[in-house]
């Protein structure tokens, strides 16, 4: 099995998703759009308005939703639920790849599912409050249940162009494409969403590809191998982060080996957030977690706290760095937590335990 060091392997993952080295115009589509590609679907901002444009954030010098709402506007990027659901967007050229590979399919379309598709389908496109209107027989959190089992379906599709709440609902087949993939299909789109995860992360457990996909477990095992069996990737081993697959172009490895000291604090929609998603959970089970610490390109610690709409207090930063580390980096850590948690808005009780 391929070995690869540590150091080198985070090292090109921080460099890949332009951690290290982020997007500097905002006039250059074509690179944010690349960067996008790799990481899609890119989530809003967790805790952050419904109808936020997506964001890459800390990989752009410039606060990226105003490109990232050009590109909406423009159906350049669109809105589904990808990855168990969730909300997300992807390129329009890549939907129907993403689509195939995380629809959920209904398991039995109930009568309000047809209605639904019936009205929309006859009338062109609603809102909610309008189809609300025109289905008045069925009660409000119904149809909003139905809505989003008929999205994760990718039958019905949401176009949200702007900030605005109330978003015009349609019938996916007639905006976009019917979606008619056999096992064939599917097993292939999911194996081309699996390769494009392992290339943004360098190196990937099946563990990292669960967590961030959310697809069954036996989607994702046949997936790797068949992308094993054509050559597309390659197990490999790093110590102490296991045993995983890395693409084939990177199996030489040559990435450089320095880390430069960095400290981002991540949310819960962020790309590296959701590959280790399961760990994290586990690891602060019990706690109240705002966000995530990324030390030197590995989770090392998490800001907790109380999310409120209005201001509110962090409560605490837990650094998991030797005592001597976690107080050299002190000031380092505060900064990178201050870049969303301002002094006017957030007071910070504590610095691991110790109060400030």
């Amino acid at each position: 099995m391929l070995q690869l060091e540590p150091k080198r392997v985070i090292g090109e993952r921080l460099r890949r998703q332009r951690l290290l080295t982020p997007i500097e115009c905002p006039e250059d589509e074509r690179e944010y759009l690349e960067l996008f590609g790799l990481l899609q679907p890119v989530a809003p901002v967790h805790n952050t308005r419904p109808g936020d444009p997506p964001r890459l954030v800390h990989r752009t010098l410039f606060h990226d939703d105003g490109l990232a709402g050009k590109l909406r506007e423009r159906n350049a990027i669109i809105k589904g639920r990808f990855c168990g659901g969730r909300i997300g967007y992807v390129l329009q050229e890549d939907l129907e790849r993403y689509a195939v590979a995380f629809r959920k399919p209904l398991a039995k379309a109930t009568p309000i599912h047809e209605d639904i598709l019936t009205v929309l389908k006859t009338s062109g496109g609603l809102s909610k409050e309008q189809l609300k209107q025109e289905l008045n027989g069925y009660p409000a959190g119904e149809i909003s249940k139905a809505l989003q089992s008929l999205q994760e379906a990718f039958l019905v599709y949401e176009h949200q162009p702007d900030t605005d709440w109330d978003t015009g609902w349609f019938d996916f087949a007639t905006e976009w494409f019917e979606i008619e993939a056999d096992g064939v299909r599917c097993a292939q789109a999911v194996s081309e969403v699996i390769r494009t995860f392992i290339k943004a992360m360098v190196f990937a457990t099946a563990a990292h590809i669960k967590s961030w996909s959310q697809l069954p477990a036996k989607a994702i095992r046949q997936g790797i191998a068949s992308l094993a069996e054509e050559g597309k990737i390659v197990a490999a081993e790093v110590a102490g982060l296991g045993q995983g697959f890395v693409c084939t172009e990177d199996a030489e490895g040559g990435f450089p080996p320095d880390i430069p000291p960095c400290v981002f604090m991540l949310d819960k929609s962020d790309f590296l957030v959701r590959a280790h998603m399961d760990e994290l959970q586990r690891r602060y089970k019990g706690y109240e977690v705002l966000q995530f610490l990324l030390i030197d390109g590995e989770f090392k610690g998490a800001v907790l706290g109380h999310w409120r709409i209005g201001p509110y207090d962090v409560e605490d930063i837990r650094v998991e760095l030797p005592p001597d580390q976690a107080e050299i980096r002190r000031d380092e850590i505060l900064d990178a937590v201050r870049t969303v948690y301002s002094p006017d808005r957030h007071n910070i009780v504590r610095y691991n335990g110790k109060p400030l």
